[in-house]
């Protein structure tokens, strides 16, 4: 996974015309989201790292986009790559972080398989220097990711 992570990024980076600091991926964490037909789902919310990867085998992740949820109906042998708060800094606000939600059928569990890539505690985010200039003015200060985190664990909306 850390492999494909690496790979995207580098896709990303070369759609937008850069290259991106490969310390923005140095953790990869794994969970699993057991959602039993009686549950409850996930609150909207939007993650603190970089990218996450979903896989799921039935419907339940909703992604909000032009101010409606749009469902994410899965494929078998397939992930969702959902852009973060991370992403979004790096890239100056050229990608912007995807808030989501995960609903329940009613009828049907549902497991999601999901894993984050994204900084450890003292790497330095920022916006990517080819992206600011003049026109493009850096949009988020420079920090380290730790401290970003404690903001998101306290706040939940950091920038």
């Amino acid at each position: 996974m850390r492999k494909l992570s690496m790979r995207i990024l580098e896709l990303i980076g070369e759609g937008l015309g850069v290259q991106f600091n490969n310390e923005l991926i140095k953790s990869q964490t794994l969970v699993v989201n057991h959602y039993p037909s009686s549950a409850n789902g996930k609150p909207a919310h939007c993650d603190p790292n970089l990218k996450t990867f979903i896989q799921q085998q039935v419907y339940g992740l909703e992604i909000f986009k032009g101010g409606h949820w749009i469902g994410d109906h899965p494929l078998p042998y397939a992930f969702v790559v959902n852009i973060f708060y991370q992403q979004e800094i790096i890239s100056n606000n050229k990608l912007v972080a995807g808030e989501h939600h995960a609903i329940t059928n009613p009828e049907t569990a549902r497991t999601s398989i999901g894993t984050f890539a994204g900084p450890l505690g003292d790497c330095i985010v920022e916006p990517t220097k080819a992206l600011v200039n003049g026109g493009s003015p850096a949009l988020f200060r420079a920090f380290k990711y730790h401290e970003f985190l404690d903001d998101y664990i306290a706040k939940k909306d950091p920038i």
